[in-house]
């Protein structure tokens, strides 16, 4: 584990290799599972006022889900995630030519309709936060699904932490971040993965 300020981080974030690959993995993470994305009830809120916006980007199954169910619900651990279609599918994909999944909420922001990019828990994937009393626990979340983000990430030499570069400073902050990038190049230095 790496600490960086009040946070733990797991090794993994320097070093995997990861860059999502849509054109391999068709948006995966967003129609497998069986429960929704995690969200607070800070993000609960917002994508009620957000709903409305999206509609028409999403699938029939998914709008009819959401006006009947709400934008989410409590999973079996009493978590608070996102709704999803037929126990699987979350209810706010839209879909682009060819099957690829995509997010319509961050499909809105990327075109001006809300200033809401996605929820964090969706932003941040693979990465998953884990909150304490005194430190925050980020972790990958290693999936099957992702195994071709690993292989683009490794023809690219990237790794996880690079890949995630803008979604950690928006969560943690710039500062935090370089302290971030610091600590894995030394460790990459120190030891060598490849």
């Amino acid at each position: 584990m790496l600490q960086i300020k009040d946070t733990l981080v797991s090794l993994d974030l320097a070093e995997r290799y990861f860059c999502c690959d849509l054109e391999a993995c068709h948006g995966a993470c967003c129609i497998e599972g069986d429960a929704g994305a995690p969200i607070t009830q800070q993000e609960f809120n917002i994508l009620e006022e957000v709903a409305p916006i999206v509609s028409d980007d999403l699938t029939p199954a998914g709008r009819r889900e959401i006006e009947e169910h709400g934008v989410g619900y409590h999973d079996p651990e009493g978590e608070l995630v996102t709704t999803i279609v037929d126990g699987r599918d979350c209810a706010f994909c839209t879909y682009a030519p060819g099957g690829l999944c995509l997010c319509a909420i961050e499909k809105a922001y990327n075109e001006g309709r809300t200033t809401f990019r996605k929820p964090q828990s969706c932003y941040l994937y693979p990465v998953r936060l884990t909150r304490y009393p005194t430190f925050t626990a980020v972790n990958y979340h290693r999936w099957k699904i992702c195994k071709p983000a690993e292989v683009l990430g490794r023809k690219l030499g990237m790794r996880l932490y690079q890949f995630l570069k803008q979604p950690l400073i928006d969560t943690f902050g710039q500062e935090w971040y370089d302290e971030l990038a610091l600590t894995c190049e030394e460790y990459l230095r120190q030891y060598p993965t490849d």
